[in-house]
């Protein structure tokens, strides 16, 4: 449907054109750069709906899951959607990414080269590629990105991509996905959330138990980390100028993979990289990070990727496929997860 209208538009236009220029020669400009205008806002909003609902932005594994796009906002979003759920459902909903921040060699601050809010400056065209999404697009001062992602048979793996074509080089450069869980899979008070130690999985927010009682005002918004190759912060609990109240856990985790079970206990979904400074959660969203960093050369490439389980077992069975596949993700070039 959307592409037949984009014909026919095209046909109009030129009819239109063609003819008010015979009859009013050189004056007719304002009245044709209207009709393209009005033209491309209806092909755009048809597009979107075509987007929305053709199975070329549905991708579906052997299991039953599928990858769906979403195009409502101006960044990629992408929903998981359970076996036998609604394609609509937003139970797992990931920012892809929610931004890209890097830090420019000689300096220490970090800035932000993309944002999920406002999206590429050219605009989201995705690309389906087998059993993958991708799309790709500039992002500032010379940095090009392609994203993909693609659904596997226990879950989806992220791939990002960037090409430096400047002479700048990024001392560190990471993208955040951002996975959130919603429905069966919501944890506020971090209950089922949990990382894995050396002795064996314990619940992230372990160590604050007063917040399963306390007010969700006392409790909102927070931020609860673990370190994997960052030290312990000395601080363990800290109230940021943001107002949000971070807490560090005291124990270093031994991956980088944080969990959350369903509230039946049937399904578990997981993040988990090759490298990462630290794993953590914002307990509202019941957002999983775990997002490892990498450096880019001078006209250089990097590639980083991350993987979401989802799949229905324990702790137990996501550990051990997380252990086995985290040797497949792809870090390049590989360094130090500096802080």
């Amino acid at each position: 449907m959307g592409v037949v209208s984009k014909r026919c538009f095209g046909q109009v236009l030129v009819r239109v054109e063609l003819e008010i220029t015979q009859a009013m020669g050189g004056s007719v400009k304002a009245i044709v750069v209207s009709a393209i205008l009005l033209s491309t806002s209806v092909v755009a909003s048809a597009r979107a709906q075509t987007l929305q609902t053709t199975p070329n932005y549905l991708i579906q594994n052997a299991a039953g899951m599928r990858l769906v796009v979403q195009t409502e906002d101006p960044g990629a979003v992408l929903l998981v959607v359970l076996p036998g759920v609604p394609t609509s459902d937003h139970a797992i909903e990931i920012i892809f990414p929610e931004h890209v921040t890097a830090v420019r060699h000689g300096r220490k601050l970090a800035e932000q080269l993309y944002s999920y809010h406002r999206g590429l400056s050219h605009g989201l065209m995705w690309r389906r590629v087998g059993r993958a999404f991708e799309y790709e697009g500039d992002l500032t001062d010379g940095v090009h990105m392609l994203a993909r992602a693609t659904l596997e048979d226990d879950g989806v793996r992220f791939h990002y991509e960037f090409v430096n074509r400047s002479d700048q080089a990024y001392d560190m450069i990471y993208a955040v996905t951002d996975p959130r869980l919603t429905a069966l899979f919501h944890d506020v008070r971090l209950e089922r959330t949990y990382v894995h130690h050396k002795d064996g999985f314990d619940l992230l927010a372990s160590e604050t138990p007063a917040r399963s009682t306390m007010p969700l005002d006392r409790w909102l918004p927070a931020r609860y980390l673990a370190s994997f190759s960052w030290p312990v912060p000395a601080n363990r609990v800290m109230r940021g100028d943001d107002g949000i109240t971070y807490y560090s856990k005291s124990r270093p985790v031994d991956a980088a993979f944080i969990a959350t079970l369903s509230r039946d206990s049937t399904w578990v979904v997981a993040s988990f990289a090759p490298e990462a400074g630290n794993v953590w959660s914002n307990p509202e969203l019941t957002c999983q990070h775990v997002d490892p960093q990498t450096a880019l050369a001078p006209k250089g490439r990097a590639v980083v990727e991350t993987k979401l389980l989802v799949l229905r077992g324990s702790l137990d069975n996501a550990f051990e496929i997380a252990r086995r596949e985290r040797q497949t993700l792809r870090l390049d070039p590989r360094v130090s997860q500096s802080k």
